[in-house]
C-alpha cells in the first residue's frame, strides 16, 4: 500500500478526526505530504527534490498585488508632478503676459483672458477700494470692502461663490468656487503715495476649483504680479 493510500485510509470519515489531530499527524509524517506531488500542485505548491517545496503560485501573487500597488502609486504621483508642473508654466507664462500690459484697463483685460484662456476659469477680476476712483475695467469697493471679504488680517479666501460677490461682471452665473487674494498697489504713480485696499479675484465653474484646503501659491503669485505692474501707471480719471 502507497503512501498516499495510507494517507487517504488514515483521514476517512468513519475515524471522525478533528484538525488538531491531522495537524499533528503531518508533523510526525513530513514527506508524505512531500511525496504526494497531486495534491501540491493542487493547492498551489510546487516540490523541489526531497524536503524543499516551493510556494510559487501564491508567492507569486502576492508580490504580483504588491507590485502593482507600487505601480498604481508611482503613476499616481506623476500625474500629480505633471500637473503641477502644467500649472507652473502656464502660470509663469501668463504672468509674462501681464507684464506686457500698457495700462491698468490692458492689465484687467489680460488677467481675465489669462484665467479663462490658460488655466479654464470663468474669470478674473481686480478690484479696489474707496476713497478714490478705480481704473476702468476694475470693480470699486466700498471703504473695508476687503476686510470684509477676507477679514480683518486676511490675506487669501478660497471656497464656494457666496451671495454679493459682484466682481465678475456677467461671467458671475457660472460661477461656483472663488479665490480672493489681497492686495495693496500705490496706484497714484508715485512710491510715496498711499497703498490703496484691493484684491484679485478668479472664479471658476467648478465647485471643487477652489477649496478652503487648497494651496494657493499659484494664484497668489500672480496676484503680486498683478499689485506690482499695477503701480506702473497713475489712475486716469
Amino acid at each position: 500500500m502507497t503512501s498516499k493510500d495510507q494517507t487517504a485510509d488514515l483521514f476517512a470519515p468513519s475515524e471522525g478526526l478533528h484538525w488538531p489531530e491531522v495537524r499533528a499527524w503531518l508533523q510526525a509524517n513530513p514527506q508524505t505530504i512531500a511525496d504526494d506531488r497531486s495534491l501540491l500542485e493542487e493547492i498551489g505548491l510546487k516540490p523541489h527534490g526531497r524536503n524543499v517545496v516551493e510556494f510559487g503560485r501564491a508567492a507569486l501573487t502576492k508580490l504580483e498585488e504588491a507590485a502593482e500597488r507600487e505601480a498604481d502609486a508611482r503613476k499616481r504621483i506623476e500625474s500629480i508632478a505633471r500637473a503641477n508642473f502644467a500649472a507652473q508654466t502656464q502660470t509663469h507664462v501668463a504672468a509674462l503676459d501681464l507684464l506686457e500690459a500698457r495700462n491698468h484697463s490692458d492689465l484687467a483685460r489680460r488677467l481675465d483672458a489669462a484665467a479663462q484662456g490658460r488655466f479654464g476659469l470663468s474669470g478674473a477680476a481686480i478690484a479696489v477700494e474707496k476713497p478714490g476712483s478705480a481704473p476702468f475695467g476694475w470693480r470699486l469697493l466700498e471703504v473695508g470692502g476687503v476686510d470684509g471679504l477676507l477679514g480683518d488680517h486676511g490675506l487669501t479666501w478660497l471656497g464656494p461663490m457666496f451671495e454679493g460677490l459682484d466682481l465678475f461682471g456677467p461671467a458671475s452665473g457660472d460661477i461656483r468656487s472663488v479665490a480672493l487674494i489681497r492686495m495693496a498697489p500705490t496706484l497714484g504713480g508715485e512710491r510715496n503715495d498711499q497703498a490703496r485696499h484691493a484684491l484679485c479675484a478668479f472664479g471658476s465653474p467648478e465647485e471643487e476649483g477652489f477649496t478652503p484646503g487648497m494651496g494657493c501659491e499659484l494664484v497668489a503669485f500672480i496676484a503680486r504680479v498683478v499689485e506690482r505692474t499695477a503701480e506702473r501707471w497713475p489712475i486716469l480719471n
